[in-house]
């Protein structure tokens, strides 16, 4: 017997419209809900913050398309502050975990070095991050930043090394310098020297993006777990 025809003889006598509202309310109930777009906190400084850069072409609205483009359903939410230093970054980092991140990527330390904060403050700082981040289970991707080399050799030698020592003591991903490629780089830069043009943005995104992945990967084992 055809389907519609046996459909017809199952519910001989009631009214069409219940017979359609119960065939809706059988899909809902039996269709699994959609899961929710992964969270990533992406906790920064004016080059998250998109200083000077159109809507859109700031490095979280870049990194959140490109992953979507690649199939990975994700929200990047810009909780970047211009001038912010890893101090500032420490002390909005409970107000910023209310979003429920699922993953975080921490971009701070450079307006440290641009006012010659002592790395010893710096590492502190963001140790701090680190350590609560872990504390919650969430996956971290650290950006490494470099001292401007005016400062002086003292200065790079205690400042550059924080990033690969704090990545490896708490277990957080590291990319070693967020500005790989674009620093000093007048073509990727605004005409202040220091933050990334449009151009700029898109190439540290296209950069960082594979360690991104691997840190959405993070979060869909420790859910299979």
């Amino acid at each position: 017997m055809p389907p519609i025809l046996h459909y017809r003889i199952l519910f001989r006598g009631r009214p069409l419209k219940s017979f359609v509202f119960t065939l809706l309310l059988a899909a809902l109930v039996s269709s699994p809900a959609r899961a929710a777009p992964i969270r990533i906190l992406m906790l920064g400084t004016s080059l998250t913050q998109g200083y000077g850069l159109p809507p859109g072409t700031e490095i979280p609205a870049l990194l959140q398309a490109k992953l979507r483009a690649s199939g990975i359903d994700a929200r990047v939410i810009n909780a970047g502050v211009s001038g912010d230093t890893s101090a500032g970054g420490l002390s909005r980092l409970d107000w910023s975990l209310a979003e429920q991140p699922d993953a975080a990527i921490v971009e701070l330390g450079s307006n440290d070095a641009l006012r010659g904060i002592p790395p010893a403050q710096t590492e502190k700082n963001l140790s701090a991050i680190l350590a609560k981040l872990r504390a919650q289970h969430i996956p971290t991707l650290l950006l490494g930043m470099k001292a401007p080399r005016n400062l002086g050799p003292e200065y790079a030698n205690a400042f550059d090394p924080i990033y690969p020592k704090l990545a490896k003591q708490y277990g957080a991903s590291l990319y070693p310098f967020v500005l790989d490629g674009v620093a000093l780089n007048p073509r990727l830069n605004q005409p202040d020297g220091l933050h990334p043009n449009a151009a700029g943005a898109k190439i540290i995104v296209d950069r960082i993006s594979p360690n991104v992945k691997r840190l959405v990967g993070q979060v869909k084992n420790r859910h299979v777990r």
